[in-house]
């Protein structure tokens, strides 16, 4: 069994770390106006990977916080990116410039064939984003409720090389309400690929609540809020994690 991974997470907005109440934009607090001093500082406390995502890319449908994006590379940060992604060259950009995964959301739902392609193209540096509202797919920003399945998405990718599925409960993300950890669990078993869970974490119990489900096929933890409030200590949250 693979290494449990914690994934502190960086939202891009305009240049600044923010997170999103419920992924709405409305409801935005900056927590890192220098997200590469904040990356640094996720490394010093123990952390293999970073999560960011360009959140004005994925509405603009390409890569808008390219330079702040670049900036974290050059910490050595390891990160999987997501926001805006939609097509190869998108894909051959970032990997070329030194990210270790990409994120495919939207992409993953208008245009299967590009996941697969990229991940045969691409052996485990392909994440697929099943981020859900009740269920059921959004995508194009979380602006849009479609009707597929989040478990009929990540069954699409079964045996392509995909490297991970990205499942965010989206009613949870920035709440601080707890994370999903039942219906990750169930995403999980839907198929071979390792799961990470994302939205809600709000402290250690819901770290050892993914945890407990790693036979499942949950392989890793994304958080936040619960990092920037001071809720979860990541080292704490690290540690455990590597006792499994």
């Amino acid at each position: 069994m693979s290494q449990f991974e914690i994934y502190p997470a960086i939202d891009l907005k305009d240049g600044q770390g923010v997170r999103l109440l419920h992924g709405d934009f409305n409801k935005m607090t900056v927590y890192a106006p220098d997200p590469a001093a904040k990356a640094q500082e996720f490394l010093s406390h123990g952390a293999n990977w970073v999560h960011v995502v360009d959140l004005d890319g994925a509405l603009a449908g390409e890569g808008v916080n390219g330079e702040a994006v670049n900036a974290i590379l050059a910490t050595g940060a390891k990160i999987q990116l997501g926001g805006g992604i939609r097509n190869l060259s998108h894909i051959e950009r970032w990997l070329g410039a030194g990210v270790s995964r990409v994120i495919l959301g939207t992409a993953a739902l208008r245009d299967p064939q590009l996941v697969i392609d990229a991940a045969k193209a691409f052996p485990d540096q392909i994440a697929v984003g099943a981020d859900a509202k009740d269920g059921m797919i959004a995508a194009e920003g979380w602006l849009e409720v479609s009707n597929v399945k989040a478990t009929d998405l990540v069954r699409r990718f079964e045996d392509c090389g995909v490297a991970a599925v990205i499942f965010t409960d989206i009613g949870r993300d920035g709440a601080l309400t707890g994370v999903n950890a039942k219906a990750t669990a169930e995403i999980a078993r839907a198929v071979s690929i390792p799961v990470i869970a994302s939205g809600g974490v709000a402290g250690m119990d819901d770290i050892h609540a993914c945890l407990a489900e790693r036979d499942s096929g949950i392989a890793g933890v994304i958080t936040g809020r619960a990092i920037y409030d001071g809720r979860l200590d990541l080292e704490q949250a690290i540690s455990a994690a590597k006792k499994g």
